[in-house]
């Protein structure tokens, strides 16, 4: 390793690296018949190789327990194997190991089988430099995991990670490229690239342009695929969506592609990598980045804000005295799926002033269940506290049994019941129920409580506002609710408002 070919930063990146592989005792004085029975082991079983050879890759710094490959990762290892002609997309959420296991652990596991089906592996990233980090972490680990090396007789013959290539003494190249540079020529003794891997090619600033992302769409097709024999091998790529046009996504449509998307929370609303993370700390993390931050990074769903409401047009301000209110309408979307968590439920607490303005008093919604929700009317309840009267509805193909269970159990304990009805309207389209609130928006009619700002359900609404766009994967139960909210007190101020003449008739006998 030539130390001057390197920046200080990346000889010490280099060095950590090389510390954390040296530091895991690999107890190398097993007997031949052990060591046999290891090897056939590994080659075998993708998980037990895992654990076996990077201890300190899976290891938690907290608990010092390995953590478990999920169900996920095991599949790609198993697909990777069994197919040595793919075209593959692993779309996986941050923090899910893309990097570790379809960029490192894999290829190495399809290195040391007894029959090899790769020979010339090119890695590559959004730059260079992050085609060269990857690759020193393969690097490192060939040439300083005593455990790999002794089983498998790997020794690093010729070359560096860090002028972007090297060689095995068994015959294997590696490469790194940077998006875009010309891969034309590459062999190494008369074949040509069969594990070719693109790692988080797309960024932030490249997806926003369009024309840009077709240039390197191009280029991952002709130049790039083009590398390879006739196609022959695996095109892999990895990443997770952070735009709607992306080199992932257009990729993700290609025909005949083997395409896996893993999210952070799956559609049971259960961690993807159940081994790994709770559903508790997920759930914080949500909380605190954001919903529309959280989609883009954890569940491979970039929403773009303000599609429909913009930012500045979400307005706080002072609540009016209860009794000054011409109409109050608690509403509920209680969601489809009632008895499960994976669901947003959203109630919302709106009246409307004499001028026609209409004031957000209360707002919940939170991926919850059933008895919390009706946990949230009798806060409201405590909230009035018997000073004006609140119409309460809920969607009338919500009101199931189940659902009046829950309010007729909580009604009991709490000594009175919530005098809860059904809205038996006739819904039109949902995207264009809520998009019809934005003038009011615009205009400065919907106003939010501003002493409710930093509460979960105000900012779950503000977010879901943002983000909502037709054709969009994002829950949109809270504008929902305050959609029948606002419809409500509409329909009320019109009945309202409806007068009548009476007086003496006119003669008209001349």
């Amino acid at each position: 390793m030539a130390k001057n070919r390197l920046s200080k930063e990346k000889w010490q990146k280099w060095e950590e690296r090389k510390r954390l592989i040296l530091s895991y005792d690999f107890h190398l004085t097993d007997t031949s018949k052990e060591r046999e029975e290891r090897v056939d082991h590994a080659r075998r079983d993708y998980a037990y190789f895992v654990e076996t050879y990077f201890p300190h890759l899976c290891t938690d710094p907290e608990t010092k327990q390995i953590t478990k490959c999920g169900k996920f990762q095991l599949s790609a290892a198993g697909w990777l194997k069994t197919h040595p002609h793919t075209r593959a997309v692993f779309e996986w959420a941050r923090g899910h190991a893309k990097s570790t296991h379809i960029s490192l652990m894999i290829p190495i596991w399809l290195m040391i089988q007894e029959r090899r089906t790769i020979h010339v592996m090119v890695l590559v990233s959004k730059s260079e430099d992050s085609a060269d980090r990857l690759l020193s972490d393969l690097q490192c680990e060939l040439e300083f995991n005593a455990l790999l090396k002794s089983d498998f007789n790997i020794k690093i013959d010729e070359g560096s990670w860090s002028t972007g290539e090297f060689k095995t003494a068994d015959g294997m190249y590696f490469m790194a490229l940077g998006r875009g540079q010309s891969p034309r020529g590459i062999k190494n003794r008369g074949q040509r690239p069969d594990y070719i891997v693109i790692d988080d090619i797309d960024d932030d600033e490249m997806v926003r342009n369009q024309a840009r992302v077709s240039q390197a769409f191009d280029w991952c097709l002709s130049a790039l695929l083009g590398a390879m024999d006739m196609g022959r091998g695996r095109f892999v790529l990895v990443g997770n969506r952070i735009g709607k046009d992306s080199i992932l996504s257009r990729f993700a449509q290609r025909p005949e592609t083997h395409h896996t998307v893993v999210n952070a929370i799956d559609a049971s609303g259960q961690p993807s990598w159940t081994e790994k993370y709770s559903r508790e700390e997920i759930v914080k993390l949500r909380t605190y980045m954001g919903e529309r931050r959280f989609q883009k990074e954890y569940m491979n769903n970039p929403v773009n804000e303000g599609a429909v409401f913009l930012r500045k047009h979400i307005r706080y301000g002072k609540m009016l005295p209860l009794k000054e209110y011409r109409s109050l309408v608690c509403y509920t979307d209680p969601s489809f799926k009632a008895s499960t968590q994976n669901d947003y439920k959203a109630t919302m607490l709106l009246g409307k002033t004499k001028e026609g303005v209409y004031h957000l008093l209360k707002a919940y919604a939170d991926q919850t269940s059933v008895s919390t929700m009706v946990a949230w009317h009798y806060e409201i309840d405590n909230y009035i506290d018997g000073r004006v009267p609140v119409l309460y509805y809920m969607e009338s193909n919500f009101i199931q049994d189940l659902m009046l269970d829950e309010f007729q159990k909580v009604g009991e304990a709490m000594g009175h019941q919530i005098p809860i009805r059904g809205d038996a309207r006739k819904k039109p389209d949902k995207f264009a129920r809520i998009e019809a609130m934005q003038p009011l928006f615009e205009r400065g009619l919907i106003i939010f409580n501003e002493k409710e700002k930093d509460s979960p359900g105000m900012m779950q609404l503000v977010e879901q506002l943002l983000m909502f766009e037709k054709g969009s994967k994002v829950h949109d139960d809270a504008p929902d609710a305050l959609e029948g909210a606002v419809y409500l007190l509409n329909r009320r101020s019109m009945a309202s408002s409806g007068t009548y003449r009476v007086g003496k008739r006119p003669s008209r006998k001349y």
